[in-house]
């Protein structure tokens, strides 16, 4: 069965001036664009496509590959407003409506908007910024420390509130961001606690000293450079830390107490040295 809004695998069923049709079984024969067909493509091929509804509303299949599909979150430009609602980029030769009825307010040309992307009453694909009605408010499978995907759904005084590999929602606080995001940014995160309400708070970095490895090894890379010495201590200005390591204070106390366990450095009141 076709998948609407999402890749499939078809086999090439007949080949024609204008593309090739592939099987889409009941759907019938799913038109494949010419400037989309892969060079030497015969009849009998299997392709991976994406499988989406022409200005006809008729299956159509693609080689391109959207900014998001059906059952997921994104960040999206608005490139059109008409009189039933607003259209978005999502990387497909057709653009993703956006009912204004979906709409948390109206929007403008040239707007970003976070958005599900679903399959409507009417059967077509279509988007809502009232995302709130497609969050999961149950995260029993989450763990304090596992690895997920984020992405960065806007900016707020407390922080940047993201969506959990496309089901739940949390925030990145202010407090435990250490690089520049944006919202729109798809990258890995960690759950950094799970409260009784079911809010989830998320890092960029592992929760506790499972997070130090990588920054010890920076460490090491620096003193290397720098001919065995860092005038950076346990004691050092915050800010001065964040500036060449881009870690909080916290973080390089752990990273400089795990290095000098092992014997890699010590510490003096010039910083830190290079041991062997």
């Amino acid at each position: 069965m076709i998948e609407l809004g999402q890749l499939n695998r078809l086999k090439v069923i007949r080949e024609v001036d204008f593309g090739v049709y592939l099987d889409g079984g009941e759907a019938g024969g799913i038109l494949l664009p010419k400037k989309e067909v892969p060079e030497n493509t015969r009849v009998g091929d299997s392709l991976q496509v994406f499988v989406y509804l022409d200005s006809d509303d008729f299956m159509i299949a693609s080689t391109r590959k959207p900014r998001a599909m059906v059952g997921q979150f994104a960040r999206l430009r608005v490139t059109d407003v008409n009189k039933v609602g607003a259209f978005l980029d999502w990387g497909m030769p057709k653009e993703l409506f956006l009912p204004f009825a979906e709409q948390l307010r109206p929007l403008t040309v040239g707007e970003w908007c976070t958005v599900f992307i679903y399959i409507d009453n009417s059967e077509r694909i279509a988007a809502s910024a009232k995302t709130d009605r497609f969050i999961e408010k149950n995260p029993s499978d989450l763990k304090v420390g596992q690895l997920v995907e984020l992405l960065i759904a806007r900016r707020t005084d407390l922080g940047y509130p993201v969506i959990i590999d496309h089901r739940y929602e949390g925030l990145l606080h202010h407090q435990d961001l250490f690089r520049e995001v944006k919202p729109g940014q798809r990258m890995s995160g960690f759950i950094k606690q799970i409260l009784p309400d079911g809010k989830i708070d998320v890092m960029l970095d592992k929760p506790g000293y499972a997070r130090v490895d990588p920054l010890a090894q920076k460490i090491l890379d620096y003193l290397e450079a720098h001919d065995g010495h860092c005038p950076l201590g346990d004691k050092s200005d915050p800010d001065a830390i964040r500036e060449t390591f881009g870690v909080s204070k916290k973080a390089y106390k752990m990273a400089l107490g795990s290095l000098m366990k092992a014997g890699r450095i010590k510490q003096d009141p010039e910083g830190i040295r290079l041991l062997g």
